[in-house]
């Protein structure tokens, strides 16, 4: 006796029929239990869960009277008669019906199509029918590219007899989405403590895989192509909301509705939720779902702030300024309407509308008033209220005007924006505008360690990405290292960055151009940049590079065309009342332009207001001490002792490319063969790319106690170990192996530590 149990479909009746062959002599129910009784033959039972009660009873005792006997039955013994019947047949054995495994579903695909099957073929089907024999004969079989005819027609038959609770559950497990048990019976309008009975009827039906509680591909395209649209489309409403009742996560309800193809009013708000959600995290997929809310119907103006502030963080085109008070999320487009016009370059409209903005718009505006030379409304702005990062930031702009004291305020903001960034579009980064403070004062190390931190943590977004990198570009090419600036600028082009970030962009290129004597370089950075100066984009932030560009016009002669952008500069340093760092930084700007066009007139005049400069702060007082000395060599005036102390000068202010040119022209100008000489292998040694990084030269630059540290660093203490050897805090460790990987120009922990093996031999 045995009992044959599986699913519909898996070849309950293949095998019995395989068992009656086996036999000497056999009988199928309901025929012949009689001459059964009388001559001992094998009695086979097929399908016994569909049997009456009065039936199971007398094939019962027949068995326990010893009839021989096979019974097929599903997994499923819901009543007792057929518990009865399988307890008095299973003293033989039970044979359990599982999958096929995929030689299994090749050799299938092969009997039932009567010809060979590629591995391929094999495997579609074996994944398609989850190694269901009925189901892989059906998919092999069927024409491609429509569910299998014979599977439709099974489905179809089933679902006439089902109860509604069981096919509406299997309506909605025929999405093929990752649901839990509370929001499939939600979303099918049956209660959680229903929903087994429902699932355990499908599985027996042969229509959900195996193992599990997911419907079987095959079946699931075959239940889904006779659901009419309009039964669909409520299906869909019903998922998205269970989805959003239970709390899912929308990124992750999203996630299910998209699977499933939904594109109603109710995905729609499911969709929006999952943008809203990673608008800041991951802009490029909120603008995604953004996209497939609005293709399932989702009003545009319910879309528009997340997909504005997505967009600008992507460094897409975003059209905001006409947002007004009508609209649902006005405050959330003023603010981004502000940034966009700050990475746009337009410093007075970003301040305009930021201070129109609803706060933290006002503190945001303060790097932009700032920039514009309006420091009294700068200071009255930096007191709104806004989250703490951006108050600090506020405060470190507006002490900008004195780098030195700016710098640990900016450095604090980056790091609060580090451990949590606000939900607002940021129209510069902290990190970004403490990088140019730090290199106006001269520490590019600084500068460094924050853009890379900045470029590591994503702060800003992938728009903000690409001026982090510029910036690190640039602060780094005028220290004399040009590889990170030529990485960049061999970069593909791809779509063109805010104009703001065009104008550094421009400068790197002619930046390092200029340092290869390359004119077409110069020719072609000033021809995408002209228009961009000519709408006057320029603010407090680009006095320094600014530079580049104004020495390119210098260079092909058109001067005028970059005046009008110096003279903006010299309004708002007159509105900050001239802030030394800042003025000297201006008035370098103009001196470099005297020298490309050998105006010994006007370099006399910036060297002599330079000189009345009282400073302390060492990049600016070696810029004024430089000055005089090009002024004076430029008038035919060289005096080698002063020019060389000069060049060191420049050097420690990390300049090193000017203190080259300096070196160079007073060579020429000498009438000191000997003198010349040694002005121009000083120029020779300055002017070699990365001349102040790598080697002997790089550990030069290390003071005594970065020395220690880079030792202690090498021999693999962590930062509290190295705190707490030389008893200074962490936190001051992490800040001295920062300025260390600036100097060395080291990118990661692993180029730090090559770097200094070779500085730092045993």
């Amino acid at each position: 006796m045995t009992v044959v149990v599986g699913v519909d479909g898996s070849g309950r009746t293949h095998r019995l029929r395989r068992l009656a062959t086996e036999a000497s002599a056999a009988v199928w129910w309901p025929t012949g239990l009689t001459t059964a009784r009388a001559e001992n033959q094998l009695v086979v039972v097929d399908d016994a869960h569909r049997l009456d009660p009065a039936a199971l009873a007398e094939l019962a005792a027949a068995a326990r009277d010893g009839v021989p006997m096979v019974i097929a039955r599903r997994p499923t013994i819901d009543r007792p008669e057929l518990a009865e019947l399988d307890e008095a047949v299973a003293a033989g054995g039970v044979e359990l019906l599982g999958a096929l495994d995929a030689d299994g579903v090749a050799r299938l695909v092969a009997t039932v199509t009567g010809r060979p099957v590629s591995p391929e073929v094999a495997e579609a089907v074996f994944a398609a029918s989850a190694g269901l024999p009925a189901v892989a004969a059906a998919v092999a079989t069927a024409p491609p590219g429509a569910p299998p005819p014979a599977l439709l027609a099974r489905v179809q038959r089933r679902f006439a007899v089902l109860d509604v609770a069981a096919v509406t559950v299997a309506r909605v497990l025929a999405l093929r989405l990752d649901l839990t048990d509370q929001v499939l019976a939600t979303a099918a309008g049956a209660a959680v403590h229903e929903l087994a009975a429902a699932l355990r009827t499908l599985r027996d039906e042969g229509l959900l895989v195996p193992d599990g509680e997911r419907m079987i591909p095959a079946v699931a395209a075959a239940v889904l192509a006779e659901l009419p649209a309009a039964e669909r489309r409520r299906i869909h409403d019903a998922v998205a909301g269970a989805l959003v009742a239970a709390g899912t996560d929308p990124v992750a309800a999203a996630g299910q509705l998209r699977a499933a193809r939904a594109a109603t009013p109710a995905a729609a708000v499911v969709y929006r939720q999952a943008g809203e959600r990673l608008r800041f995290t991951d802009p490029a997929a909120a603008i995604g779902w953004f996209d497939d809310a609005a293709d399932a119907g989702a009003e545009p103006v319910t879309l528009a702030a997340g997909r504005a502030e997505a967009g600008a963080l992507l460094g897409l085109p975003v059209e905001v300024e006409h947002a007004g008070p009508g609209d649902p999320d006005a405050d959330r487009l003023g603010l981004v309407a502000g940034a966009v016009a700050a990475h746009q370059g337009r410093a007075v409209r970003a301040a305009e509308l930021l201070l129109g903005a609803a706060a933290p718009g006002p503190v945001l505006a303060v790097p932009s008033l700032v920039g514009i030379g309006q420091m009294p409304q700068a200071r009255q702005a930096a007191g709104g209220p806004a989250p703490a990062a951006l108050s600090r930031f506020a405060e470190g702009a507006v002490a900008a005007v004195e780098p030195a004291v700016a710098l640990p305020l900016l450095i604090e903001a980056a790091e609060a924006v580090e451990r949590g960034a606000p939900a607002v579009v940021l129209p510069d980064t902290p990190h970004a505008v403490a990088a140019v403070v730090a290199v106006a004062a001269g520490d590019v190390a600084t500068a460094e360690h924050l853009l890379i931190r900045a470029a590591e943590t994503g702060i800003g977004g992938p728009a903000a990405g690409v001026r982090h990198r510029l910036l690190l570009a640039w602060a780094r090419m005028r220290t004399g290292r040009y590889d990170t600036a030529l990485r960049e600028l061999s970069q593909p082009a791809g779509a063109d960055p805010p104009g703001r970030d065009r104008l550094l962009r421009a400068a790197l290129a002619a930046g390092i151009a200029r340092r290869r004597g390359d004119i077409a370089g110069l020719r072609e950075a000033w021809t995408g940049v002209e228009p961009l100066l000519a709408r006057r984009t320029a603010d407090l932030w680009l006095v320094e590079i600014v530079e580049e560009l104004a020495v390119a016009a210098a260079r092909l002669r058109r001067l005028t065309r970059v005046t009008p952008v110096l003279d903006l500069l010299d309004r708002v340093l007159t509105g900050l009342d001239r802030p030394v760092s800042w003025a000297v930084s201006l008035d370098w700007v103009r001196l470099q332009t005297a020298i490309v066009t050998e105006d010994a007139g006007a370099a006399a005049e910036t060297a002599e207001r330079l000189a009345a400069v009282a400073t302390g702060e060492p990049r600016p007082l070696a810029q004024c001490a430089a000055a005089g000395r090009w002024a004076a060599v430029l008038a035919g005036r060289v005096r080698p002792e002063e020019v060389l102390a000069a060049t060191e000068d420049l050097v420690a202010a990390e300049l090193p490319w000017e203190a080259s040119r300096l070196a160079g022209q007073a060579a020429i100008r000498t009438g000191d063969p000997a003198a010349a000489r040694r002005l121009l292998e000083r120029a020779r040694e300055l002017s070699e790319p990365d001349a102040a990084a790598g080697g002997a030269a790089a550990a030069a630059t290390l003071s005594e106690r970065e020395v220690t540290v880079a030792r202690l660093v090498l021999a693999g203490s962590t930062h509290r170990e190295i705190g707490a050897q030389l008893y200074i805090a962490p936190k001051t460790v992490e800040h001295h192996v920062a300025r260390i990987r600036g100097k060395l120009g080291a990118n990661s922990r692993a180029e730090l530590l090559a770097a200094l093996r070779e500085m730092l031999p045993d």
